[in-house]
């Protein structure tokens, strides 16, 4: 159950009163991220810091990988309390939960607190973006629905979001045909200097 508990000064505040509870954040606002890497050729994305103003974050799941066992949820069945807390901050996507709700989420968990598994990512629908072709920036500026935050082995993971990664197939390919034409080109006049 979300509760605020009382904390000494200056100590954040636990947003669930459990043993096995979890916090992060499952993206950051206005830093560019590495989305795709090919050939030296580098592509960003950045999540504008106003993207989640509107957003449907009305029922997300907590997952390991984006798949499998539902950890945690901010909208639980038979009027029971939430067990997961999905809170867009100055900074980014805040997550926290309570991962003492099922025995899977235990172990998970353990994996988390080991330090096995540190990095959160999230899958969601774009309702707005534009892309600056100078620096190959994807700026995602309104999220139409958050489906779940994950706990990830690795982060930016295809698995991530499929509709924005459907949006760089184009981009990428093309960057590069771009990328093969100058090897050619060059390829070319090395080829003439030689004669």
């Amino acid at each position: 159950m979300a509760l605020p508990l009382a904390t000494a000064p200056g100590v954040a505040t636990k947003r669930f009163d459990s043993d096995f509870y979890v916090e992060g954040f499952a993206t950051t606002f206005d830093t560019p991220y590495v989305l795709y890497e090919y050939d030296g050729i580098q592509v960003f994305e950045v999540v504008d810091r106003n993207a989640l103003a509107g957003a449907d974050l009305s029922d997300v799941i907590m997952q390991y990988d984006h798949a499998g066992t539902v950890f945690a949820r901010n909208k639980m069945a038979k009027g029971k309390p939430p067990c997961l807390l999905v809170e867009p901050q100055e900074s980014g996507l805040f997550v926290a939960a309570d991962l003492g709700v099922i025995e899977e989420a235990k172990s998970l968990y353990a994996s988390i607190d080991s330090g096995l598994i540190y990095k959160m990512s999230w899958a969601f629908r774009v309702a707005e973006d534009s892309y600056d072709e100078d620096t190959r920036t994807r700026r995602i500026l309104k999220i139409k629905k958050v489906y779940d935050v994950s706990a990830v082995s690795y982060p930016a993971n295809a698995d991530t979001d499929i509709s924005a990664r459907s949006f760089f197939n184009g981009v990428i390919e093309e960057e590069k045909r771009e990328a093969l034409a100058r090897q050619l080109q060059l390829l070319r006049i090395k080829l003439k200097l030689e004669v």
